[in-house]
């Protein structure tokens, strides 16, 4: 790791959040090896075209682009091997001083939430990452062993909030029994975690770029993710309609936007510079 990135890593998953992204710009890469990408790069759907892709986004991308997002479930369907190239690949990317949001949408309660956050936030853990996306719908409390283990290590959390998916306002828009939505429940509970924060904190929201305009209050003083760029339909335009004034605090991710650019090194960082660049004008890096 550079000296600079030495000096950061004990500073908390939303300072380190913010410098990066001052530095590199706001985008977020998906890395989602899904088969038909796999074909579109030439490769084979198995472990070694899997390790091919992976290889091939990190090698073109990872000392230009603040933060990735890969997708676990891509690599979990390959089994311990897929598992093996996510941990290498995170490894990787963090060395050339990315961020790395493992996208596991874990939840669950008690020693079994404990034994996510050990997997993925603990400091010494084989997949230790800067942050995980995780599930409330156990009831908000349920995150507890996640928001523990992230403060002790200086990483954060992404928690499902607004959804881009059509089935989500069907949960997310609910009433709870003392009168905010769901969603306006999870919000609550990651304002006040970031409560003491003076600019980022480490406990951000994933809120879909592509759900239009909100009456929850996304002024969370946390990161929001912002997946359902690029391909799904969302602009950076959008961004500024969505979220108003926390759109400075957006983590905005693309996925297919960028990786339809490979296998070569040179459209991979063609298409992540020309998206930045846009990212950066809206949010004002």
């Amino acid at each position: 790791m550079r000296e600079r990135d030495l000096a950061m890593s004990n500073q908390p998953f939303g300072t380190r959040l913010r410098a990066a992204m001052v530095d590199r710009g706001p985008l977020c890469v998906g890395i989602d090896p899904h088969a038909h990408l796999l074909e579109s790069w030439g490769l084979p759907d198995t472990t070694e075209g899997l390790a091919a892709f992976t290889n091939g986004v990190v090698d073109a991308l990872a000392d230009r682009v603040a933060v990735f997002k890969p997708q676990s479930a891509f690599f979990e369907r390959f089994g311990s091997a897929g598992i093996a190239v996510l941990e290498q690949a995170t490894i990787r990317l963090r060395e050339a001083g990315a961020l790395v949001i493992i996208d596991a949408k874990r939840g669950d309660i008690g020693t079994t939430m404990a034994g996510y956050a050990a997997a993925y936030l603990a400091e010494k853990a084989p997949l230790a990452c800067d942050a995980l996306t995780v599930s409330p719908y156990l009831g908000f409390g349920s995150l507890q062993p996640t928001i523990d283990e992230a403060r002790a290590a200086g990483a954060g959390l992404f928690v499902l909030a607004l959804t881009s998916n059509p089935e989500g306002p069907q949960f997310q828009s609910a009433r709870t029994t003392d009168g905010p939505t769901v969603a306006g429940a999870v919000l609550d509970g990651l304002r006040a975690l970031n409560a003491d924060t003076e600019d980022l904190g480490s406990f951000g929201a994933v809120v879909g770029a592509t759900i239009a305009k909100t009456d929850e209050n996304l002024d969370i003083r946390g990161p929001l993710l912002a997946p359902g760029l690029g391909a799904q339909g969302a602009t950076a335009e959008s961004l500024l309609e969505v979220f108003g004034p926390a759109v400075r605090n957006v983590v905005p991710a693309s996925s297919r936007e960028i990786l339809g650019a490979g296998p070569d090194a040179r459209g991979l960082q063609d298409a992540a510079a020309r998206a930045n660049d846009a990212y950066r004008a809206v949010l004002g890096y």
